[in-house]
């Protein structure tokens, strides 16, 4: 029995959803299927006398034998071995764990800060209210919209690691914390922070001086030096962000975060060691007419953000035999 207009159909909609070198194979190899599924039904609904009971051409059967083998979309996901859902079974629970920890610990410490900047630039009570408000839904949605895009796109694009086999043996271990987790989450935290901190001090302008008011980090900087230190942080709550979607430390994945790191310590040591970091104008209202900070201040920090900077990027690689 022959394939009829319905099966090319239902073969044309899956073969357009999985890779372009596959699709020769996987369409041979699902008319094949059908063909011979459409016989086996016509055949198993044959009158006594050997007839097929029904349609003569066996539409009948090959429109039953099509639906039973489902929506085209779901059968190209399984050839492609692609997930229809956004976010996996597997990364599922890491996300929950991740959104939990940004909306339950990240959220409310900037929603707080943005309030106590309004409540000291003299705003009335409604105000400082209509800021959380603001705050929670905005800086919210951001939080949950760009968790959903990094795990989406490791459940997409991610290398597949077979999960290992549970036993009884791993209920033991299930009991204590996972440390590497809640470093990692306090790192992505601590990340986030500085980042906002960045960013706040820039647009609040925060420190005042005789009605003026001044940010903590050079101005000049936004022209230029500021946006690698901006980007490596980005790019360390990111990748960050991915080892807990992964579960583990990987070469690539400390490679990467090595490369995020060098972005924030090597501008930012450079800065520090030149003393071009700080606000001129901030660092005279600190330190009043009678002190300068000595060269030798600059140049010990700047050495400790490299020491810093290496012993975290060291730390990855080290955690990937474990």
């Amino acid at each position: 029995m022959s394939t009829g207009a319905l099966t090319e159909s239902y073969v044309q909609e899956v073969v357009r959803r999985v890779p372009a070198d596959q699709r020769d194979d996987i369409a041979g190899e699902l008319r094949a299927t059908i063909a011979d599924a459409v016989d086996a039904h016509a055949e198993s609904h044959a009158e006594p006398d050997g007839e097929p009971d029904g349609e003569p051409d066996g539409a009948a059967a090959e429109r039953a034998v099509l639906t039973e083998m489902g929506d085209p979309i779901r059968l190209a996901a399984r050839y492609a071995d692609r997930p229809l859902t956004l976010i996996g079974p597997d990364l599922y629970p890491s996300y929950l764990r991740m959104l939990t920890l940004l909306l339950g610990g990240v959220l409310p410490a900037v929603t707080l800060a943005l309030m106590v900047v309004d409540a000291l630039d003299g705003a009335n009570v409604g105000q400082v209210i209509a800021t959380g408000i603001g705050t929670v839904l905005s800086v919210g949605a951001q939080m949950i919209a760009w968790l959903t895009v990094v795990f989406a796109a490791v459940e997409r694009f991610g290398a597949r690691v077979a999960p290992r086999a549970w036993t009884p043996d791993d209920l033991s271990e299930q009991r204590g914390p996972d440390e590497g987790l809640r470093g990692t989450c306090a790192t992505i935290v601590w990340d986030a922070l500085l980042l906002f901190l960045l960013v706040w001090q820039h647009t609040a302008e925060p420190y005042r001086v005789d009605g003026a008011r001044l940010q903590v980090v050079d101005p000049d900087l936004w022209s230029g030096w500021i946006w690698p230190i901006i980007a490596g942080f980005a790019a360390l709550i990111t990748v960050n962000l991915v080892r807990v979607a992964r579960r583990r430390w990987t070469f690539p994945l400390a490679a990467c975060h090595a490369a995020a790191q060098a972005l924030v310590t090597l501008p930012l040591a450079w800065l520090l060691y030149r003393a071009e970091f700080f606000n001129p104008e901030f660092l005279a209202a600190v330190n009043g007419d009678d002190w300068t900070t000595p060269d030798s201040f600059y140049t010990a920090v700047a050495l400790v953000v490299l020491a810093v900077g290496v012993s975290e990027s060291v730390s990855r690689f080290r955690k990937i035999a474990r």
